[in-house]
């Protein structure tokens, strides 16, 4: 049973942009900068998103944020990605009254994770990095980035269900549609390609032998979307860091054996493994409503379709909020389409 919930904030950068942040767990702050594009309530719906989350959040205070122009940030026209998030993540630490904390960066969050680390070495007790790269030149050939941003920026919808399948090529049908979906509903497009862009310019090996926190380096032997060579190049350019390769091609944490990225991320920050929890379940009918909410039914035609009241289908839909721990329903929408892999079919 989940037993883990996540607090919501809101800062302002210097410019005005409105940052959300998330708060959940007890323990020393950890902060998790995120990889690529991300919906603070959306990716708690997620079951194995929210359930990696969790298995951070036991044992640490964990803090997470959705970056400008993602989830529910605001959006900002700077140009300069990476100083950027150098400030929202200077923010969010401030916010939560972090002067000294640990910090995972899981793919394009591993390189922000290694810049910070690198320029601000008192604040960081522990550093741990999963998917990352040094260069981001080397992730992927020019011709093959010219083709990406280009999709990006003409065919949004085409080019998140492509990006799916780079990310996680294992997942199953369910999560392959509520992610490609969960992308769109995250981000635009503009913000899609610059943040691409970002990932693709940023190179950090300047900034490796200046770290000086414990470091642990996580990669899947065949990730497809970044090299284990820059994991590699990562590990052997910090310090004492230790390299851990788990097997498998998918890019996204908690897709495939997440279980094994989450116990390698919980030794990095110093904690003991866990079990594998069972997430919650709903009753029959709930998940009838549950199924509903997703085909974006009213509650009044909720009603009408399974015929009961109206203010019997607002406490279903309400009881399924509670034992999930939602806020919306769109996170019941993402919930019933990522367990039900023949919903959209």
């Amino acid at each position: 049973m989940w037993l883990v919930e996540q607090r919501l904030g809101v800062i302002e950068l210097a410019d005005g942009t409105p940052v959300r942040f998330a708060v959940a767990g007890r323990g020393p702050v950890a902060i998790y900068v995120p990889g690529w594009v991300s919906h603070l309530e959306l990716g708690w719906a997620l079951p194995a998103e929210r359930a990696f989350y969790e298995g951070l959040a036991t044992g640490r205070t964990l803090v997470r944020y959705d970056r400008p122009g993602c989830g529910l940030s605001g959006t900002s026209d700077r140009t300069d990605v990476v100083a950027l998030e150098l400030e929202v993540l200077e923010a969010v630490a401030a916010a939560v009254g972090a002067h000294r904390f640990d910090l995972v960066g899981a793919s394009f969050g591993a390189p922000l994770a290694v810049r910070w680390a690198a320029r601000h070495p008192e604040s960081v007790s522990r550093l741990v990095l999963y998917g990352g790269w040094v260069d981001g030149d080397v992730v992927a050939a020019p011709a093959v980035r010219e083709h990406v941003l280009g999709l990006v920026d003409q065919h949004w919808g085409f080019a998140s269900d492509v990006l799916t399948e780079v990310f996680a090529p294992d997942a199953d049908a369910g999560f392959r549609a509520v992610f490609a979906r969960y992308q769109r509903e995250s981000t635009s497009a503009a913000s899609a390609r610059r943040l691409l862009t970002a990932c693709y310019d940023i190179d950090v090996a300047d900034d490796l032998e200046r770290i000086t926190a414990p470091t642990t380096v996580i990669h899947r032997q065949d990730d497809r979307a970044v090299p284990l060579a820059e994991g590699e190049r990562l590990a052997g350019g910090i310090r004492g860091a230790d390299l851990t390769v788990l097997p498998g091609r998918t890019h996204i944490p908690f897709v495939g054996d997440a279980h094994s990225v989450l116990s390698a991320m919980r030794r990095g920050l110093g904690l003991p493994p866990l079990e594998r929890e069972t997430p919650p379940t709903v009753t029959p009918r709930q998940l009838e409503v549950a199924a509903l909410v997703a085909r974006g039914l009213s509650n009044r035609q909720i009603a009408e379709e399974l015929v009961i009241t109206e203010r019997s289908a607002e406490s279903h839909v309400e009881r399924i909020r509670g034992r999930l721990g939602f806020r919306s329903r769109a996170q019941i929408a993402a919930w019933y389409v990522a367990t039900n892999p023949t919903a959209g079919a």
